[in-house]
């Protein structure tokens, strides 16, 4: 089994940005958590982070016949972003959303996610955590519908 993981803009900045929100662990720490978790499972895994909104398109696309599935925390582009939804739908692949904060108590303007739409579940307030219940999600989804 193959997962994408990407992450969106401004996650490069964990343990800087915001840590009351985001926490103290650095984008490193996230990726190690993230490794870790797939090595357990015995899941191949790719992890990106880009802060730019084409390159996360071209990410996903990538995907396509290339992973399984895909955990993606669009960050500021799950607000904005048809492109990034449209992309989702495109490879056809099961998605789904993570957030490190819960979103759904943050400023008004957070409450809208365009990718969510592509997705068939959502994290969202677990911290890194939510990586592994998304991940963990996706291998049980994955491995139902190969049986």
């Amino acid at each position: 089994m193959k997962l994408l993981v990407l992450n969106g803009p401004n996650l490069n900045m964990l343990g800087i940005r915001e840590p009351q929100i985001y926490g103290a662990q650095t984008y490193r720490d996230l990726e190690a958590f993230i490794q870790g978790i797939c090595d357990a499972e015995g899941i191949d895994v790719q992890i990106a982070q880009t802060n730019h909104e084409g390159e996360l398109v071209d990410l996903i696309q990538s995907a396509y016949q290339n992973a399984d599935g895909i955990v993606i925390n669009p960050a500021a582009y799950t607000h904005t972003s048809v492109a990034i939804l449209d992309a989702v739908k495109a490879v056809a692949l099961p998605a789904v959303e993570v957030h490190l904060s819960d979103v759904s108590k943050r400023e008004s303007f957070r409450q809208i996610s365009y990718v969510r739409e592509a997705c068939c579940a959502t994290f969202a307030g677990y911290g890194f955590d939510g990586y592994r219940l998304a991940i963990l999600h996706l291998k049980k989804m994955i491995e139902q519908d190969g049986e």
